[in-house]
C-alpha cells in the first residue's frame, strides 16, 4: 500500500476484538516509533505499553474512550529533554514530538494488520498520577491499539474533508 492509501484506509477504531496483539508486532510498531524524527533529535518522548489488567483497569477509570483495545499506548515526554523555542521559554517540543511519534505508530499499526483510535478524552494529571509518571513527565495523549472487532466501522464523518482552498493559503 501506498502512503496516500494508508492515509485513506486508516480510521479511529472504537471497537476492538478480543485477539492478542503478537508480541513480534507490538515490538515492531516501537521500533518504527523509535524512528520518528523529534524537535533537535532530543527525543524526549515515552510510550508507556498498557496491557496488564491492572493498568486496562486503570484506564477504563481514567477515559471512556478505550473501546476495549487489548493494549493502550500512553505518549508522554519528559520537559527536561524537550527542545526549548528561542525567545519562548514557555513552549517547548514535548507535545508535538509526542504527536510525531503517535502518527508513525499509527501507521505502522496499520501496516502490521491493527487498528488504532488516538484519545484525547482524558485529564492528563489524573493519568500521570494514576501510573505514577515522574513530575517532569507529561501525559499528551493515549492510543487505543488492537485488531478491530467484526463489523467495525469508520465514523459516520471520517470521510467528510474540507477543500484543499479552505485549509491551504499561499503567501
Amino acid at each position: 500500500m501506498t502512503f496516500e492509501e494508508m492515509a485513506k484506509a486508516r480510521y479511529s477504531v472504537r471497537k476492538y476484538s478480543d485477539k492478542r496483539i503478537e508480541d513480534e508486532k507490538l515490538q515492531k510498531i516501537l521500533q518504527v516509533a523509535n524512528l520518528a524524527p523529534t524537535a533537535k533529535n532530543t527525543q524526549c518522548i515515552r510510550i508507556y505499553v498498557l496491557k496488564s489488567e491492572e493498568a486496562m483497569n486503570k484506564i477504563k477509570g481514567l477515559t471512556r474512550c478505550s473501546y476495549g483495545a487489548p493494549v493502550v499506548l500512553l505518549f508522554a515526554y519528559e520537559e527536561s529533554e524537550a527542545y526549548v523555542y528561542p525567545n519562548q521559554e514557555a513552549q517547548d517540543s514535548g507535545a508535538e514530538d509526542c504527536s510525531i511519534v503517535a502518527t508513525h505508530v499509527m501507521f505502522e499499526a496499520l501496516e502490521q494488520g491493527l487498528g488504532t483510535c488516538w484519545v484525547n478524552v482524558f485529564t492528563p494529571a489524573e493519568v500521570e498520577k494514576a501510573f505514577n509518571l515522574p513530575a517532569t513527565q507529561h501525559a499528551v495523549l493515549l492510543m487505543d491499539l488492537g485488531y478491530e472487532a467484526e463489523g467495525n466501522v469508520p465514523a459516520p464523518r471520517h470521510s467528510e474533508k474540507k477543500a484543499l482552498s479552505e485549509i491551504v493559503r499561499e503567501l
